[in-house]
């Protein structure tokens, strides 16, 4: 193991709880124990990989965070009895491992739950909303602290909770307590005063408005939390840690505005003198230990950084909370491990809190202590798998139920919560099996493949593997993309896959009877009907090295096109947009926390977009494009990028011994090519 990591790896308390290290797994929703968006009961698949975590070296687990009061078919955690029952027969497994084991418990999302197309439907029709409260009560679920507007829906507004309800909530986290502690669990975390979820919406001024003890001031705003974690200690005992998931601060500009990394601003949440003092008040009040980020709903990003926000993101303003209290302090979001590992050696972190990363590879924490870190499968931050909760103008989160109800999947691991569907099984006649195409969908095909007993071999048409994930990866914000890149190429030669580069394959019969997979991915749509079209630039042309001017008409405004006039003005570039959607971004699959930091930093630096207008002609130093309206305009530009999507480009149709990958099938994200890649390798 690389020495600059020892300090990860010595122990620590949280009250009289020893962890054996300072790796900490944080809650995600989707790796709970007793399931998540379903009837309450022991998650098999939950605990699968809670415990394949903890048997990888990790300290301190925290499963996803479980409502006390279940948004679906409106359960208490606490009245299902056999369920802990199961987790008590299920902890000495968990222990074996040397890891501790906190559950987190949330009193639920109040105006940030996640309101779908069929929600807002089943809320505005008054008899569809009688018929569905007795498995989806939208009126209780949304319910705040006081009116307000629902983070993702105009169309279901959320009420103040009456004072029986909270006091019903209060003893719900006592109860549930009570029962986690008797099945033999090492500590509770409250999701309280973090990422704007319910409770930390009382503690919110630009959210509470009440004039009742749990409105108005700083004490009364924080005194759900305190009556939970008081509660907890007097039913549980004072030694049983109880930890608090903090959001250090609100970095929140208002309903649905967040505030960007760097942002001059006025925060309408919890400022830095606030949770000063609110840190402190919550430590006196009984609570263990800090698990640390920023933000809120309505600047989620932070709590989800995608690629785009900067690592250790959080980092400042956690060390800077720990100099207010007595209590070890976690700190979550973007962490490098290398960078944690130095702050705990000088006193200014207690333990490094990771997710997302654990998805991507459960054994990266042994993988470190083996030094093997070549060996670690990247997370890319993408949150395609894992969290792809989807919003843009006019529209609620429009992800499928299914992705909905099942998180915590891995765009870049298809097996990762999803054992029951994707796992490997050897095959009894093993086959030659000839790829053509060495992107990413065509290398998961070959390794999968290579891992059931088949033999591979790819053909790619050009110099090296990667396809088009090499100018996708080519941003200079993107180094995580590229590690998976790296990751692939290696893995290649690690399995002594057979590679043929600079090998084009026009004809897949010639291989005769041999299963062929097609993965040669799509081609970019040319608007040949635009006068002076072949002026433009393809995206991939540009991310693959061909030289811009200084001000670029980026036309098309999808992920790639922002994520292009992101990567123009990192550059010290002017790019403007030309989307003929309402909004930026607009396309299922996309999370929010990705999506509405692009379109703010686009508002905060000024970058022009032309919504709902459409590229009419390219000329020598100009665009013109056409307005809603009718009118149109003439833009003066240097370049002119296209990002206008693509379209499938297969070799050949599919057969019966002819299989089809990636986006040369349908055009998606790395998650379907991927997941793609891998059922069919095991179809064959």
């Amino acid at each position: 193991m690389d020495s600059r990591l020892a300090p990860l790896f010595t122990p620590w308390k949280i009250g009289t709880c020893e962890i054996k290290n300072r790796i900490v797994l944080t809650s995600m929703g989707g790796t709970d124990l007793f399931g998540w968006m379903e009837k309450n009961h022991f998650d098999e698949m939950g605990a699968r990989f809670i415990l394949e975590v903890a048997k990888n070296n990790v300290g301190l687990v925290l499963p996803g965070c479980q409502p006390v009061y279940n948004p679906m078919f409106g359960q208490w955690l606490y009245k299902n009895e056999k369920m802990y029952d199961d987790l008590a027969a299920w902890m000495p497994k968990l222990h074996a491992t040397g890891a501790k084991l906190f559950v987190q418990l949330t009193a639920g999302f109040g105006r940030s739950f996640t309101i779908s197309k069929l929600m807002e439907t089943l809320y505005t029709n008054k008899l569809l909303r009688v018929v569905s409260k007795p498995f989806m009560d939208l009126d209780k679920i949304t319910a705040t602290a006081s009116p307000s507007p629902n983070r993702w829906s105009d169309k279901v507004p959320s009420r103040a909770m009456t004072k029986a309800e909270i006091h019903e909530m209060v003893e719900a986290f006592v109860k549930t307590a009570k029962l986690l502690k008797q099945a033999g669990v090492d500590g509770i975390e409250i999701h309280a005063v973090h990422e704007g979820y319910l409770l930390d919406q009382f503690t919110l001024k630009y959210v509470n408005h009440r004039d009742d003890e749990y409105g108005g001031s700083f004490e009364n705003r924080y005194r759900f939390a305190v009556e939970i974690v008081q509660g907890i200690k007097q039913a549980c005992g004072k030694d049983f840690p109880v930890s608090l998931r903090y959001s250090v601060l609100s970095k929140t500009k208002g309903f649905r505005e967040g505030a960007l990394p760097g942002e001059q601003f006025t925060e309408v949440g919890r400022d830095r003198e606030e949770s000063q003092r609110a840190a402190k008040y919550l430590q006196d009040a009984g609570y263990d230990m800090l698990n640390c980020d920023n933000g809120t709903y309505d600047a989620w990003y932070w709590a989800h950084p995608p690629i785009y926000m900067p690592e250790n993101c959080n980092l400042e303003d956690v060390e800077h909370i720990k100099n207010f209290v007595d209590i070890p302090v976690v700190c979550a979001g973007r962490l490098d491990p290398f960078v944690a590992a130095r702050e705990i050696e000088q006193g200014k972190l207690d333990g490094a809190g990771f997710a997302r990363q654990f998805l991507a590879d459960q054994a990266w924490v042994t993988k470190l202590i083996e030094d093997r870190p070549e060996d670690i499968r990247p997370c890319i931050l993408c949150h395609n798998g894992c969290f792809n909760m989807c919003h843009y103008k006019g529209v609620p989160n429009d992800q499928s139920l299914h992705d909905s109800l099942n998180l915590s999947r891995c765009a870049v691991n298809a097996e990762t919560m999803q054992w029951d569907k994707h796992f490997i099984k050897k095959t009894t006649s093993p086959k030659t099996v000839h790829i053509i195409g060495g992107g990413i969908g065509g290398m998961e095909t070959a390794r999968v493949l290579t891992l059931r007993g088949h033999y591979p071999i790819i053909h790619e048409k050009e110099k090296e593997l990667g396809g088009t994930f090499i100018p996708a990866s080519a941003e200079s914000y993107k180094g995580k993309l590229r590690d998976l890149l790296a990751w692939y190429r290696r893995e290649m030669d690690v399995l002594k896959v057979e590679v043929h580069l600079e090998d084009e394959v026009s004809d897949p019969h010639i291989f005769g009877d041999s299963p062929v997979v097609i993965a040669t991915g799509a081609k970019p749509i040319i608007l040949h009907s635009i006068k002076g079209y072949e002026r433009m630039i393809e995206a991939c042309e540009y991310l693959t090295g061909t030289e811009v001017g200084s001000s670029v008409a980026v036309i098309g405004g999808g992920l790639t096109g922002c994520e292009i006039a992101y990567e123009l003005a990192l550059q010290g570039k002017s790019p403007f947009i030309v989307e003929m959607k309402d909004d930026l971004i607009a396309q299922t699959g996309v999370c929010l926390a990705n999506s509405s930091y692009l379109r703010e930093w686009f508002a905060l630096h000024e970058v022009p977009v032309y919504l709902e207008s459409t590229l009419q002609e390219v000329r020598e130093g100009e665009i013109v494009i056409a307005h809603k309206d009718g009118t149109q305009q003439t833009i003066p530009c240097d370049s002119v990028i296209a990002s206008l999507g693509y379209s499938p480009n297969p070799l050949s149709s599919k057969g019966s011994s002819i299989y089809l990958v990636g986006d040369c099938v349908k055009v998606g994200n790395l998650r379907s090519v991927i997941w793609g890649a891998y059922e069919t390798a095991m179809k064959i």
